[in-house]
């Protein structure tokens, strides 16, 4: 018996994992999120790694199959990091620079897959601890039309921007601004369901 657990309370993550048709459960650890790495797909690997073995710690006595996974998602511009905005003037902010021009959606995953207290012997890849794991990202271009400052101010008094990296959802309100994308819409949402099931399917065993 597999339990597949979310290590994510994002809502548009829970979505994208339903939308798929996987059952699943979600838990979240209290942590620091902190990485060493600059580059942005290193950062997204690093903190989706954190989060996902903080959960596992927390299931470490499970006696069924566990899958957990972690995911975190940061826009790029010009090689910087645009995390999740402090305030309205720092969302109108990062709009502004994201106006009119081509950013980078990164978003990293990873799947840790333990089996049970009660299995027998190890598959091949798993650690001693009978762990195993992937590790990896995706980037999607996201290209926005030019926005006048009453549209930034606009979006903004909406509130939907607070707890977006960039400041902005692609899958609301906002879409009416969005240009062209090159790679997966749903890495943009929060979670690349697509390749995270091939990467996961061989333990999913659907």
């Amino acid at each position: 018996m597999l339990k597949i657990v979310l290590a994510s309370s994002s809502p548009r993550r829970r979505e994208l994992l339903a939308q798929i048709g996987l059952a699943f459960e979600v838990r979240t650890a209290d942590m620091e999120e902190k990485a060493s790495a600059v580059w942005p797909g290193g950062v997204v690997e690093e903190l989706s790694r954190q989060k996902a073995e903080a959960v596992l710690g927390m299931l470490a006595d499970a006696p069924e199959d566990l899958l957990v996974i972690g995911a975190d998602t940061v826009v790029a511009e010009g090689g910087e990091i645009l995390g999740k905005p402090s305030g309205v003037e720092a969302a109108a902010e990062m709009l502004r620079r994201l106006s009119g021009g081509t950013h980078e959606v990164y978003t990293g995953v990873t799947l840790l897959y333990k089996r049970g207290r009660d299995a027998g012997t190890a598959d091949a890849g798993e650690t001693r601890e009978g762990i195993c794991r992937k590790v990896f990202h995706e980037v999607t271009k996201v290209s926005f039309y030019s926005l006048t400052e009453e549209e930034i101010r606009r979006y903004v008094s909406t509130g939907d921007c607070m707890d977006k990296a960039g400041a902005y959802g692609i899958q609301g309100y906002f879409a009416r601004f969005v240009r062209r994308i090159e790679g997966d819409y749903n890495n943009v949402v929060g979670l690349p369901v697509g390749r995270l099931y091939q990467e996961a399917k061989e333990w999913i065993g659907e």
